[in-house]
């Protein structure tokens, strides 16, 4: 789910840079109108951590050799850290494995951390369905829906900037087919990553439920 160097303009890198720096803004200043901002810093190193890891674990769904992402999964556990640790995870993946590059580091961070917060939004709803509504609904079904979300988001947004960023010289038709047949590979990777954030979210209700 990483778009590599040489694949985009350099009009749309720049943009990518330009957004996920206005993000990035929006997301440090809302950490620090918490009332301590460094709470979740370490529960934002372990799943930076985690999100990082991510990336070498490989789920051979034809026909594509996928791996996680997680992103989904950030957004519902660290809210408005999860635009900041989505960016550094990058960062890492692009220095230390060459997942990406530096040059698409903005576009990649935007793709992967906008519906992290996308994500972090609809975790939320189950309290305004508990406050308005009158309903308790089961944090199960706003994990998943969040887990696998995030990653669908995701993939929908690559796929736009791939077909759009296809050049003269490519054969579009075919190039076309091979980024949907990858798109369709990632429907069941979808709902491993909802059951994983499903999974994770439970324990840390049992255990640790000020986390959520």
């Amino acid at each position: 789910m990483h778009i590599s160097e040489g694949l985009l303009p350099a009009k749309v890198c720049i943009g990518g840079y330009a957004i996920a720096s206005v993000i990035t803004w929006y997301s440090l200043r809302r950490i620090e109108q918490q009332p301590n901002p460094t709470a979740g810093i370490p529960k934002a190193a372990l799943l930076t951590a985690a999100f990082f890891v991510a990336s070498s674990i490989r789920i051979p769904i034809p026909p594509a050799s996928l791996h996680l992402v997680l992103n989904g999964m950030l957004g519902a556990i660290l809210a408005d850290y999860a635009f900041p640790a989505i960016l550094v995870g990058l960062l890492f993946q692009a220095v230390m494995f060459g997942h990406g590059g530096l040059t698409t580091l903005g576009v990649n961070a935007t793709m992967m951390g906008v519906p992290a917060i996308l994500a972090a939004r609809l975790f939320q709803m189950r309290h305004f369905a508990a406050k308005y509504i009158g309903v308790r609904p089961s944090n199960s079904v706003f994990a998943f829906v969040a887990g696998a979300g995030g990653l669908g988001i995701t993939a929908l947004i690559f796929f736009g900037i791939t077909v759009m960023g296809i050049t003269a010289d490519i054969d579009a038709g075919a190039e076309q087919k091979a980024i949907s047949a990858l798109m369709i590979s990632h429907l069941p990777l979808m709902v491993i990553e909802g059951i994983f954030t499903t999974l994770l979210v439970n324990f840390l209700a049992r255990v640790k439920p000020e986390i959520l």
